[in-house]
């Protein structure tokens, strides 16, 4: 598929640009970083073009000016191969003093980041760009929106999606080289970055040689433990089960480190409303990845796997609407996390704004019995809040794959098919 497909990132990169000089765009390979950056810039320099990089990481070591040169917005692809150029970037915004002169992307965090760089503070933006959310890729039709929610607005949609395409649209996840293909083709791409990131990426990220068989194993761990809060010392058991030589803490820390800097994982931090009782609060974030055809790869299922085992289908189905909530709640300036409390009441998203407003959110595979199942949690959990303290929530809504309306029930909750949804 050659036309370029829009992307929410579009208008959050073009609000960066008219507030800073300068806006990175991070994310995982292959989500699109580089094209959507395109449609804004107006001259690019690609580090890692072929038979040039050596001479543009010497260049930015002699003369880092000549290598920002060009028409603003320039595109600096891939900057972190030579990470010299990020100081080069703050001060030439310095100099400038301009909006708008410089798009960075990268696909990781350079591992001395922190330490030996400036932090860009009041120069450059950082935006996180995630894979194609079903509304950008096509598959929902946008027919409800947050923003109506949150507005209190009456919703109303049909959806028509069956069970085998929430599994096809899980495998196939929110990759933009996959949207349009044949099911073959497309579910191929997300097992090719699941290869890559084992056989490559997660050693040339910081140049230290990491066992593939080890980062297969702990992948199928987080996978298997997927929109759990399972803790660091159970996937280490987990994995060191099958390993000759035990993993110690030190050596998984650094493998999830590397993962989190490709941004092949991306856990939910749990929150903290404020409630009528003592009750306590699990803290532990809750484990999902980027986008939930990693699972699905780390795992070896495809589409007819997940039809036969609905239990890891659900988990997994977690995932993809947690992305497509993350993709949204970056267009409307809000977080998605997650809750729990030592009671075990849990809530699968609270998505919060900015201004304060949120939204509680179940997610549910489909079937009247599991969609009432969300529907009393999320009473019972808004029944808990203080709301002396803080706002009630703006809505309460369970997020459904296989519902063939979008409606608010009697009791106030709204039930809305992923597939009809957008920000």
């Amino acid at each position: 598929m050659d036309r370029y497909l829009a992307r929410i990132a579009d208008q959050l990169l073009c609000e960066r640009l008219e507030a800073k000089g300068a806006v990175l765009i991070e994310g995982p390979k292959w989500c699109g970083k580089t094209t959507t950056a395109k449609q804004m810039a107006k001259s690019t320099l690609e580090m890692d073009l072929p038979g040039m990089t050596e001479q543009y990481q010497q260049m930015a070591q002699i003369n880092p000016a000549q290598l920002l040169r060009g028409e603003t917005p320039r595109l600096i692809d891939e900057w972190q191969i030579a990470k010299n150029l990020w100081n080069a970037v703050r001060y030439e915004v310095d100099r400038r003093d301009a909006f708008g002169q410089f798009i960075l992307t990268g696909s990781a965090v350079p591992p001395s980041f922190d330490e030996s760089m400036h932090s860009g503070t009041g120069r450059i933006s950082r935006m996180l760009m995630r894979p194609m959310s079903l509304y950008e890729s096509g598959d929902s039709t946008g027919e409800v929106s947050l923003s109506d929610l949150f507005a209190g607005r009456d919703i109303a949609a049909s959806c028509q999606a069956e069970l085998r395409d929430l599994a096809f649209m899980i495998c196939r996840g929110g990759w933009p080289k996959a949207i349009g293909q044949r099911e073959r083709v497309a579910l191929r791409q997300a097992i090719d970055y699941y290869d890559a990131v084992v056989n490559v990426d997660i050693s040339r990220t910081d140049s230290i040689a990491r066992d593939p068989e080890r980062a297969r194993r702990l992948l199928r761990s987080y996978a298997r433990n997927i929109a759990s809060q399972a803790s660091m010392e159970t996937i280490r058991s987990d994995v060191s089960a099958n390993d000759a030589a035990s993993l110690s803490s030190e050596t998984l820390y650094s493998y999830l480190n590397v993962l989190r800097r490709l941004f092949v994982l991306e856990d939910a931090p749990a929150w903290n409303p404020n409630l009528r009782s003592k009750t306590a609060i699990r803290t532990t974030d809750t484990r999902y990845f980027c986008d939930p055809s990693i699972a699905a790869a780390a795992l070896g299922v495809g589409p007819d796997d997940l039809m036969q085992d609905l239990n890891t289908m659900g988990l997994v189905f977690e995932n993809l609407c947690i992305r497509d909530l993350r993709v949204y709640a970056d267009a409307l300036d809000g977080t998605v996390y997650h809750y729990r409390d030592k009671t075990n009441l849990e809530c699968d998203a609270v998505l919060h704004l900015r201004s304060g407003a949120y939204g509680l959110i179940e997610i549910k595979l489909g079937g009247d019995r599991l969609i009432e199942e969300g529907a009393q949690t999320l009473k019972a959990l808004a029944a808990k809040i203080d709301t002396a303290s803080m706002k009630e929530p703006s809505f309460l809504m369970v997020l459904a794959g296989v519902a063939p309306f979008a409606y608010r029930r009697k009791d106030g909750v709204h039930v809305v098919p992923v597939c009809c949804l957008k920000p």
